[in-house]
């Protein structure tokens, strides 16, 4: 089966169809050329998406992803990251192995096919030439023998007529001879003429044509293979990123096997665990008797003013109505001034002081009351997740609960061990180098790097100081909680010792007269449950220290909340110095206590006071 023999006339046809079929090699180079701008563009996708999902630095999602669930969506970015990488690697390749290689194929295949072509026409115009050969000398024989016959036809006439002289007879005898003469060389010449003509034409249509024709049918041949081998590698391409893909979505599935509910439940209870009792119950309040009401924590406040000891409550009665405040800290956020103090007088006379913030020697309102409005007005201090994001909070980091405190301190002990690690291993780089100084002095001057040596050694001290600080923090939470925990094991016990006595004071109550009982007996029966959780949370801090004295320079009625009225000349103890809000803290006696203008006052501060007094 050959073009040449079976397609020696279809010249035209052929040169159409060999372009039909470069047009169609173009139109799969472009096929896959846009098949690569799409997993170009579907990998950068890709890429752009699990970025937008990645966790960004130093934000609270990197906490987040302690979590196995939030670990595992990671993985899974990270696997969607390298997942978009093979899709890369497939437009590389089919870049590489099939739009170039098939690019520059079908520049060789465009001149291969000219150069053909060029050959067929060539063949072409050789053969219509000696055709137009062949007709020139056929119609030249055609010519002369007409001519001869004329010629013959005149001479016979003219020696026919007896009136005809015999030259004339003679000359037209040989003009006849001279066109015989002449269409025998014409004949000949055509003879000739068509031998050559019918032997070029068999080797055109025998010869030439079809060997030009075997050669366009095996460059048609080569295309097909050619396009069928790029289909080919376009799958094989796809094909070798599959294992790849494959262990993507493996690790994918891997990562979600990962997730530990369990885990991830206890993870939370770490991270907001406070450390707390949750809030016991509430006394049953008596209001029906015309007795004094029973001490609650409504009247806390006020058996503080009469100088009275604050009995404990035991149990769980009294609940931790403030879990995040210690009392203490609670009665200074209630009483404490929250706007600027007033300038000094200008005189030291009473009159001339202006009103300014007042004392709570006024008569103070229930707890309760204060409570209720603390809940209700905007907070004084930011909740603990505020503190936490942001803000200057507590070195000691006194503001968090203390299962978080405790965690908190923990990390930093750990971040200052690091931080002294570092610090450590470039002072025994530092050291090798100069002891290589020290033996080579060629190579550098070994009291260089003493300066340095010395900074690191201070750094180091600094940092150790540091751990010990913190990590006698540390120890002083650790304690507190393992105190907490002994004492809710045994709160079992106090529940029963609390049980009887309520049953007694029932008893005594209806063993009375008129049905009641008197306060003294309640407060007996009160006095005689053990303290339990509530004073550990709430009682469990000793007063503030005095850190020295100071003297009132000018009488200051404080009348709000948070603050004292001084008189001028008193001397009085300063247990917290001016934080820079121009308030500083003193004490009077064992309950009088609170904020004056720093202005109004000399302080003398004791360095070495140790926390004792004499009240005035």
């Amino acid at each position: 089966m050959s073009w040449g023999t079976e397609l020696w006339d279809q010249f035209d046809n052929l040169e159409k169809h060999t372009q039909w079929g470069i047009d169609v090699l173009e139109k799969f180079i472009k096929f896959v050329k846009e098949r690569t701008e799409i997993e170009l563009s579907y990998a950068k996708q890709l890429r752009n998406l699990s970025k937008k999902y990645q966790p960004k630095k130093n934000s609270k999602e990197e906490e987040e992803y302690r979590y196995t669930s939030a670990r595992a969506f990671l993985a899974t970015l990270n696997e969607m990251n390298d997942y978009a990488g093979q899709h890369e690697v497939i437009s590389e390749n089919m870049t590489s192995l099939i739009t170039g290689e098939l690019t520059r194929y079908v520049q060789e295949l465009k001149q291969e096919r000219k150069s053909h072509f060029h050959d067929g026409r060539k063949a072409q115009q050789h053969i219509e030439t000696c055709w137009k050969q062949l007709e020139a000398s056929k119609r030249r024989f055609e010519r002369d023998c007409k001519e001869a016959d004329r010629a013959q036809q005149y001479f016979e006439k003219m020696d026919a007529d007896i009136n005809v002289t015999k030259a004339d007879v003679e000359k037209a005898r040989q003009q006849a001879q001279l066109r015989h003469q002449m269409a025998e060389d014409s004949k000949a010449e055509y003879s000739s003429t068509l031998q050559k003509f019918n032997s070029e034409q068999h080797d055109h249509y025998y010869t030439h044509i079809p060997h030009i024709f075997q050669k366009i049918q095996e460059m048609e041949e080569r295309r097909i293979v050619r396009i069928g081998e790029s289909m080919k590698t376009f799958a094989e391409v796809d094909r070798q990123v599959i294992p790849i893909i494959g262990k993507c979505l493996d690790e994918i599935t891997k990562a979600a096997e990962s997730i530990d509910h369990k885990n991830d439940s206890q993870l939370v209870i770490e991270a907001f665990k406070s450390g707390f009792e949750p809030p016991g119950d509430v006394d049953f309040e008596d209001f029906t008797q015309p007795m004094k009401r029973t001490v609650s924590e409504s009247s806390l406040s006020n058996s503080r003013a009469d100088g009275r000891p604050e009995p404990k409550f035991g149990g769980k009665s009294k609940g931790k109505l403030w879990p995040f405040i210690k009392k203490n800290k609670l009665m200074s956020l209630l009483t404490s001034p929250h706007q600027p103090p007033p300038p000094p007088p200008a005189s030291a006379s009473p009159s001339a002081v202006p009103n300014g913030p007042q004392s709570p020697k006024q008569q103070k309102e229930p707890l309760s009351h204060r409570f209720n409005e603390f809940m209700t007005s905007k907070p004084k201090i930011h909740c603990f997740r505020s503190l936490k994001r942001g803000g200057a909070g507590p070195e000691d980091f006194s503001n968090l609960p203390p299962e978080q405190r405790r965690k908190k301190l923990q990390q930093k002990v750990d971040e200052l061990n690091r931080d002294i690690q570092k610090e450590m291993d470039q002072r025994d780089a530092l050291t090798k180098m100069k002891d290589v100084y020290i033996k080579n002095p060629q190579m550098g001057d070994a009291a260089s790097v003493d300066h340095r040596l010395a900074e690191l050694g201070q750094n180091i001290e600094k940092l150790r100081l540091e751990v010990q600080k913190f990590e006698g923090w540390l120890a002083e939470v650790e304690g507190r909680l393992s105190m907490r925990s002994e004492a809710r094991r045994q709160s079992g016990l106090y529940e029963a010792q609390n049980s009887s006595a309520v049953n007694s004071c029932a008893q005594d109550r209806e063993s009375s007269p008129d049905g009641s009982y008197t306060e003294e007996q309640s407060q007996e029966t009160e006095m005689k449950v053990p303290a339990t959780d509530f004073d550990d949370e709430f009682d469990d801090e000793e007063p503030l220290p005095t850190i020295g004295t100071c003297k009132a320079l000018y009488t200051f009625e404080g009348q709000n909340e948070g603050t004292i009225s001084v008189a001028e000349g008193e001397m009085l103890y300063v247990i917290e110095e001016d934080k820079g809000d121009g308030w500083t803290r003193i004490r009077r006696n064992e309950d009088e206590e609170g904020y004056v203008p720093t202005s109004y006052v000399e302080v003398y501060l004791d360095k070495n006071a140790k926390g004792a007094m004499t009240y005035i």
